[in-house]
């Protein structure tokens, strides 16, 4: 999904990365060699870290190949490139925060850890963007890291180098091989960097959450769908990932493959003329969604079927989204007034009353990630428990012109920081109290598996009998059968679609 401009310009000021002042060096060593990081104020920092090797040449549009070890210790001090994506012509981050220096050499990641920790839990962000934008570098760690989490963030191919079939390359893959998903492919390669290097930071790779927002959360939801993922985590966090997966597998995607390569000019090619390609003109010239799909290998069922037929990772889970996810939708026009279901004038009463661009935002809404996570912490409830929430806190300086938290606003509150270029002076009191209680339930998710929140009332595991979400807003709390009849009816609508195990 693409990002409004207006959330654009607030990623990018949002998450910038952070270097300490009085940093002092210090080293860890890994598998492939010894890493020359920086520390300062109890955290120690190690970017640029390469969990696989360069996707160029015969890897491009391949499964990661092991990383080259090294000589000597590797400056892990400054951020490594961006994969390559639609970056902003003046400079400016793009949707997903990056700018900057990007390159198909990208597939590393970043750790910020306790100084001196000896098994701490361990978290892994996995960046949003559409699957098309993004950076593990935008994210600053450092108060996970400050409150005894080792935090990692990670790299993945993008756009259509990372999600991208063709049958020249279906016929040149070795047998068994699995296609397509290849920016998936990379974050469960990260994942296993991770069970075999974290102890060098202190971490525990018995004590793994993975999580994510937007398309990082639904990259969350596919690893859980995914079996062969299994032991690499103990435990997620879907932060506005959705739920619904609408089915598409490989034949599908070779079909969009054909199509996006012919309108490039390019006819009947084999493999090799493919990956010679300018990686920037594929990024440029190939549009359409990419994320996550079935390719019969890797991705055997999409995450709505596993989570239905009960076959979804059963760990704990914690997922929800926010109440102005129609920041998605970009500026309103009146053909946008077709997406209005005539039933739904009944449901939304006082949204209908309001008129047609505030009745569509919030079909929108409920239906891209306000139902699908209801349905997920529902269908998810009978194993490992689940918690719902629903983020409406909207930050000091943005009212009041801004009433609803739009996509990712909740980011800078679970990671509690608010970036270099926001100064303190515009973040209240209260948006800190936010943050510190957000940032307490993320915290304690992955120290305690419950996210037992520094203030505010218990927050429950979901169960269909209550229907009880934690709220984070101007009154944090509980809320009992949220949108109930709203939820339940996007679900009558939307489901059938979706190709469930019955």
């Amino acid at each position: 999904m693409r990002a409004s401009r207006s959330v654009v310009s607030l990623l990018g000021t949002l998450f910038v990365v952070a270097t300490s002042g009085h940093a002092e060096p210090v080293k860890a060593r890994v598998e492939t060699g010894v890493l020359a990081g920086e520390a300062g104020a109890g955290v120690a920092v190690y970017r640029n870290i390469p969990f696989a090797a360069p996707p160029v040449g015969a890897l491009r549009w391949a499964p990661p190949a092991k990383a080259a070890a090294w000589s000597g210790a590797r400056d892990a001090v400054k951020v490594g490139p961006s994969c390559v994506q639609p970056m902003n012509a003046d400079g400016s981050p793009n949707s997903g925060g990056a700018n900057g220096p990007m390159s198909e050499d990208c597939l590393q990641l970043n750790v910020y850890a306790p100084v001196g920790a000896r098994g701490a839990p361990v978290m892994v962000w996995i960046h949003g963007g559409s699957h098309r934008t993004g950076a593990g570098w935008v994210y600053d760690g450092t108060s996970f890291a400050r409150d005894g989490v080792v935090l990692v963030t990670i790299n993945y191919r993008l756009g259509p180098l990372g999600y991208f079939a063709h049958p020249a390359l279906t016929r040149a893959a070795k047998p068994g091989e699995p296609l397509g998903n290849y920016g998936l492919m990379d974050q469960i390669t990260a994942l296993k960097w991770v069970q075999r290097n974290i102890k060098a930071f202190g971490g525990d790779p018995k004590r793994v959450t993975v999580f994510g927002e937007s398309a990082g959360g639904m990259s969350t939801l596919a690893i859980l769908a995914t079996p062969s993922t299994k032991g690499l985590y103990s435990q997620a966090v879907v932060q506005s990932g959705g739920g619904w997966f609408p089915p598409a597998d490989l034949a599908a995607k070779e079909a969009d493959g054909l199509k996006a390569v012919k309108a490039m000019g390019v006819e009947g090619p084999d493999a090799n003329q493919l990956r010679a390609l300018s990686a920037t003109d594929l990024v440029a010239k190939i549009g359409g969604s990419f994320g996550p799909f079935v390719d019969g290998k890797l991705m055997i069922e999409t995450p709505s079927q596993a989570f239905a037929a009960g076959r979804a990772a059963d760990v704990p889970l914690v997922i929800g989204s926010n109440s102005g996810e129609d920041s998605l939708m970009g500026p309103w026009a009146p053909s946008m007034a077709a997406m209005i279901p005539p039933a739904a004038r009944s449901l939304y009463v006082q949204e209908a009353a309001a008129g047609d661009e505030t009745l569509a935002r919030a079909i929108f809404t409920d239906r891209i990630m306000g139902a699908p996570a209801r349905w997920i912490a529902r269908t998810g409830a009978s194993g490992q428990p689940t918690w719902l929430y629903h983020f409406s806190y909207v930050g000091s300086r943005f009212r009041p012109a801004v009433t609803r938290a739009f996509h990712a606003a909740e980011i800078q509150y679970v990671f509690q920081y608010w970036g270099r270029r926001t100064p303190m002076s515009m973040v209240s009191e209260q948006d800190q109290a936010m943050a510190r209680l957000m940032h307490s339930c993320w915290v304690a998710f992955a120290t305690k598996g419950h996210p037992d929140c520094a203030t505010g009332p218990a927050w429950p595991a979901y169960s269909a009998n209550t229907d009880q979400l934690m709220e984070f807003g101007d009154q944090s709390g509980l809320v009992g059968g949220f949108r109930a009849k709203q939820m339940d009816a996007q679900e009558t609508f939307m489901l059938p679609a979706l190709k469930l195990p019955h």
